[in-house]
């Protein structure tokens, strides 16, 4: 009898753990510690603006990768178990089909290379990502990351004009990267 109870007790604790444990969505990342943004932007004005952090390395497909001088720029900060990261990706693409001259690029952080290049190919995203936690440093200096995702706008000069702190609207952005392309 006692057998019976203590089974009838325990078997649905240890499907409750076994469930739990495997809810990571294909991340080994812990997922637990992180700050989603509310999407509130945040602008500098032109001659507030500090200098980005040179954003440079290796893609996560092994190609070499430098923002290209006097270009604007979007730089997302993402990770491949991010919840808005996975809501803004197909806006993330769609924009940089309408702005073929604005430089679109990746920052990976607290995620595995394998995790991001299959949320890539799910995603269908064409631009290059990066993974490099010292370039997330840098930023410190002009608006510091505070949340998962975080989008930075750089200006042809390569200083930060915008952050917008969790997932972006399509609006916005253009808003945003339309006032940067006529400066």
């Amino acid at each position: 009898m006692r057998v019976v109870a203590l089974k009838r007790i325990t078997s649905p604790i240890i499907a409750a753990v076994l469930l739990t444990s495997c809810s990571g969505g294909g991340s080994s990342i812990d997922e637990s510690s992180y700050v989603a943004g509310d999407g509130v932007v945040t602008t500098v004005k032109l001659g507030e603006r500090k200098v980005a952090p040179k954003i440079s390395g290796r893609s996560t497909t092994d190609f070499p990768f430098a923002l290209t001088p006097g270009k604007v720029a979007l730089v997302n900060v993402w990770a491949s178990w991010c919840s808005p990261c996975r809501a803004e990706a197909p806006i993330l693409e769609e924009l940089s089909k309408k702005y073929p001259n604005v430089e679109f690029v990746g920052l990976l952080t607290r995620d595995s290379i394998d995790a991001a290049n299959a949320f890539i190919n799910r995603f269908a995203i064409t631009y290059p990502t990066i993974s490099d936690d010292q370039i997330l440093l840098g930023f410190r200096k002009s608006l510091p990351v505070a949340a998962i995702p975080t989008t930075f706008l750089i200006d042809k000069k390569g200083s930060v004009a915008a952050r917008i702190s969790g997932e972006i609207t399509f609006s916005s952005i253009s808003k945003l990267l339309d006032d940067l392309a006529n400066e």
